[in-house]
This record gives C-alpha cells, sequence and structure tokens, in this order.
C-alpha cells in the first residue's frame, strides 16, 4: 500500500498543461499568447479545457460544412465528376433517395427497387437514417429536400461531435487538452458528413468514458449499441479481455460483455425476427463486397490486372486480421508494463482497417479519437493526419479521372495508388510509435507524466496476475511502477 503522503502527491497533482510537455502545441500556442506561463492562472474561468475542445471541434465541423458548399448549391445535382473535383462528396444526399427515405419506404421492412434490394446499414444507424428523414421537411423539390435531409443529418452528426469531443477530453483526467487532437484534426472536419459513422464514433468515444470511470456494464451497453450501429466498436472487447485476463479483472469484464450482448439483442432482435432478409443484408452485403478503394487489395489488383474472388479475400483479410490480434495478445502479456487499454483500441482498429478489403474516407474517424487517447503527441498526430488528408483528396481526384471520360481530368490509378499507400504508411507509422510506447513505457507520454492507465477504470494501478516473458520479472505490479513514477513527478512538480 502506498504511503499517505505518496497518496498526497498523487491526488494534488494538476492537469498537465501540452504546451509545456509537446514542442509542437509549444510552437502553435504563439497563435493565442504562447505557451503556459509560471505565473498563469487556470481554474479560475467559465472556458474550462472540456469547453474549449467541444467548442473548438464544433467550430471545426462548421468549417468542414462551408466546405461542401459547392455540392450543396449544385454539385451533387449536375452530375459525378463536380463533386469530385470540388472534394465535397457525400453519401447522405444521394442515399436519400436511393435507400427510399425520400419515397417515406422502411428500412429493412420495404424492399428497395433495384439491386440493393435493402438498406445496407446496421440496424441502429439505419435508425439514425430515418429520424433524419422524419426531421426532413416534405415541401419543395427533391433537390431542396436532398439539401434539408443533408442539413439534417449534419446537425444530428454535430451532436455527436460535441460528444465526441467531450468524452476524449475526459477519458484522461489530467490531460482534457488531448481532446484538441480530435477538435483540431483536419481528417475529421473533412469526412464528418460524408456517411453516419460519427454516430457509432459518438458511442464508442462514450463508451471508453464510462470504462475510464470504473463503469463496465455501461461501457458494455455502449458499446454493444455502437456496434448497432457500426462493426468496428465491437472489436474493442477482444484487446480488453487480455488486458483484464493479465489483471484479474474477471468479474468486471464479464459485466462489460453481457451489457454489450445485451443492448445489441435488444436493438438487433426486433428486426431479426421481423425482417430478417432486411436484416442481414448488411452482413451479406459485407461479405458479398469485391475488393474497393482505399486498401492493399486494390494495388495489387490494379497493379497485376488479376481480379481475385471474393472468397479469397474475405479470408486472407480474416487470417491476416486474426494475425494481427494474435501479436496484440502477445504484446499486451509479455509488455513490461501493462498496455493502456487506448493503446490497444487504437491497434486493433488500425488492424482491421489495413487489412480490410475496403477503406472509405470517413473510416479515419474511427481511429482520430482512438489515435488522441494513445499517442497524444502532436508531432507524430499530424505526420499521420498529412497522410489521411493526402488520401482524402486522392479518392475524389481518382473518382473524377474515372467519371470525366475522355476528359481524363484528376489522378490516374498510379497516382491513386501513391495515396493509398500514404494512407497505408502513415497509419502503420502511428501504431509503430503506438507499439513503441508499449515495449519502452518510458517513452510514452501519458506515463512519463506519473500515469498507469488513466483511460483503463479498474486496470488503472492494478496488479497483474498472468503476465510471460521478462514480464513475469520482479516488476509485474503495474500499481508499484506507477507509484515510483508518481513520487518521481512530485519531486519534478515541486522544482517547477
Amino acid at each position: 500500500m502506498p504511503s499517505p503522503q505518496k497518496t498526497i502527491v498523487q491526488q494534488d497533482r494538476p492537469p498537465v498543461s501540452p504546451t509545456q510537455r509537446d514542442e509542437v502545441a509549444a510552437a502553435g500556442s504563439e497563435v493565442i499568447g504562447g505557451p503556459l506561463g509560471r505565473w498563469a492562472r487556470t481554474g479560475i474561468s467559465r472556458a474550462t479545457p472540456v469547453r474549449v475542445v467541444a467548442l473548438v471541434a464544433i467550430g471545426m465541423f462548421a468549417l468542414g460544412m462551408v466546405q461542401k458548399i459547392p455540392c450543396y448549391e449544385w454539385a451533387w445535382f449536375r452530375g459525378a465528376s463536380s463533386q469530385y473535383t470540388h472534394a465535397c462528396y457525400s453519401d447522405i444526399p444521394h442515399l436519400f433517395l436511393g435507400r427510399g427515405f425520400a419515397d417515406g419506404l422502411m428500412p429493412y421492412f420495404d424492399r428497395l427497387s433495384g439491386d440493393m434490394e435493402y438498406l445496407e446499414y446496421p440496424v441502429l444507424t439505419g435508425v439514425f437514417m430515418k429520424v433524419a428523414a422524419w426531421l426532413t421537411p416534405s415541401g419543395g423539390s427533391l433537390q431542396h429536400r436532398e439539401q434539408m435531409y443533408w442539413m439534417v443529418n449534419a446537425a444530428m452528426l454535430l451532436i455527436c461531435t460535441a460528444v465526441i469531443a467531450v468524452c476524449v477530453a475526459r477519458t484522461h483526467r489530467r490531460r482534457p487538452w488531448d481532446g484538441l487532437l480530435v477538435a483540431l484534426a483536419p481528417a475529421f472536419a473533412l469526412t464528418a458528413t460524408i456517411n453516419w459513422d460519427l454516430f457509432a464514433v459518438a458511442l464508442t468515444a462514450a463508451a471508453m468514458l464510462m470504462w475510464s470511470r470504473g463503469r463496465p456494464l455501461f461501457f458494455g451497453v455502449l458499446i454493444g449499441l455502437a456496434t448497432a450501429a457500426k462493426l468496428y466498436p465491437v472489436l474493442l472487447l477482444g484487446p480488453l479481455l487480455v488486458l483484464c485476463w493479465r489483471a484479474g479483472k474477471y468479474r468486471e469484464y464479464g459485466a462489460a460483455l453481457l451489457g454489450a450482448a445485451a443492448s445489441w439483442l435488444i436493438v438487433n432482435l426486433p428486426v431479426m425476427l421481423l425482417a430478417p432478409e432486411g436484416w442481414k443484408k448488411f452482413y451479406t452485403f459485407s461479405q458479398e463486397r469485391q475488393v474497393d478503394f482505399g486498401s492493399f487489395w486494390l494495388i495489387i489488383t490494379q497493379r497485376t490486372g488479376e481480379q481475385f474472388d471474393v472468397h479469397t479475400v474475405n479470408t486472407s483479410a480474416t487470417l491476416l486480421m486474426l494475425l494481427a490480434c494474435a501479436g496484440i495478445a502477445a504484446l499486451t502479456l509479455t509488455a513490461p508494463r501493462r498496455p493502456r487499454f487506448a493503446q490497444l483500441a487504437f491497434l486493433v482498429v488500425a488492424a482491421f482497417i489495413l487489412t480490410n478489403k475496403v477503406y472509405s474516407p470517413q473510416y479515419v474517424l474511427w481511429l482520430i479519437p482512438l489515435a488522441a487517447l494513445a499517442r497524444p503527441r502532436w508531432h507524430d498526430f499530424l505526420i499521420w493526419q498529412a497522410c489521411e488528408v493526402t488520401y482524402f483528396l486522392g479518392i475524389w481526384m481518382y473518382l473524377a479521372y474515372t467519371s470525366s471520360g475522355d476528359k481524363h481530368q484528376g489522378l490516374p490509378a498510379e497516382g491513386y495508388q501513391l495515396a493509398i499507400a500514404l494512407h497505408l504508411l502513415g497509419t502503420l507509422y502511428l501504431c509503430a510509435v503506438v507499439v513503441r510506447d508499449v515495449l519502452m513505457p518510458e517513452r510514452d507520454v501519458v506515463r512519463r507524466d506519473g500515469e498507469d492507465d488513466p483511460s483503463g477504470g479498474v486496470l488503472d494501478r492494478a496488479a497483474d496476475v498472468f503476465v510471460i516473458g521478462r514480464a513475469a520479472g520482479p516488476a509485474r505490479h503495474a500499481a508499484h511502477a506507477v507509484e515510483g513514477s508518481r513520487v518521481e513527478w512530485g519531486a519534478a512538480g515541486s522544482r517547477t
């Protein structure tokens, strides 16, 4: 047990100032007066870090909407090429008509005309889309209704953005300013209204906050709801299982798993029973989908000129993902200190993105909140974001090239392949620095400030009960290591 004096040290620690820890943040702060000084007064203003982060996120979301103005005014409705050359494409107005919302059809129950047959989205996203359709004014031309449908969805997604910003800022109690990584992420603003992914991202961010507060059941319920909106959130249960195994937190993991299963079933079971064909469309569509944009599979296909059998790609992608998960599990059980939950959550979602047969540009939204928690370092984050913005521009320029006929305005296949490669390399780079932080915890910017796992909830400062390799040596209790680092922080803090 830590001594009373050590307990006081860890309770009195102030929030971390990024301008004193991060040279990029310090340089960027010159715009608003420079880094936080010695005599600066904090904690007395209504402009708390969480409020500032939320307002900045809302402002960046608004800028992203401004970027879509050419499409909103005319490009969505005057041929495909213009919306690509202006890089302002969105699925939302096109699917208003294409998936029957303009005609009042009920997702999953009413059959669509054409090849799609039923809505190809998970149930909770379908509910989100239908609620937006109910809120869309019915008068006016079809073009006006499509514009209003996009605006209504944008308003709902803006709420999701605020939720994400607040949850990320509050997950690490002493590092609320890390939420600015999400709020100021250029790829976030550019892709926020392409599709409905922000809804699942908001539920996942709220789940991460609940786990950090030691509420595993609520975490599970939110993860189940997020999985009912998008498939990727269920992946977080994998690394969490290994972390709880290492720490012996079996009951807490069981509560999370039960909550996730229950909430997912509550949402899906009615549609599953009453409209089974419509319900399974998302899953069959995912299986039958051919190699598509953004994946390394597409680079191979275009370079070789050979089309992969979809079954072969599904099997290969699944095997690669399982190998990546096995590697993450081995890393978790052999690391010198138990990895932070956010680190492993980022790695497993990144592995899914890297091995998948499709990478839509809005998928970056899945990773941004996790990256901000896993590696809150502006230098690495901006390198990755630069690669993602390049890919964002690359895919639209490639589509402009393929849709402009003989004019060939845009980016040819070779240029698009380079954009895909940059996206892959940028994501791999961020994965590499996260893995390095796990293997060398002294390099972890979060733990350097005396923390153990602020996003870990019941895992934070917990003792290890199962480890492998050198981690099974004398320093097998994370609580002891954290205690020492916190005392060291106290000594350093007294000098500043």
